[in-house]
């Protein structure tokens, strides 16, 4: 019984505190447009590429 006082105020808070995490992630645009991030890595751009071409030794 003892342990009650001390789990459900903790349990009171940890639950308080996801909330608030996700109401942050969700004022912040955290959750904005999922599906275009997974099509991205799709998408067929042609980019040059950084590094210099290794020379022949």
């Amino acid at each position: 019984m003892e342990s009650l006082f001390l789990l459900i105020p903790l349990s009171i808070v940890l639950v308080l505190l996801i909330g608030a995490v996700l109401a942050w992630a969700v004022m912040t645009g955290q959750f904005d447009d999922l599906d275009d991030e997974g099509r991205r890595i799709l998408d067929g751009e042609d980019r040059a590429d950084p590094r210099p071409p290794l020379s022949p030794s």
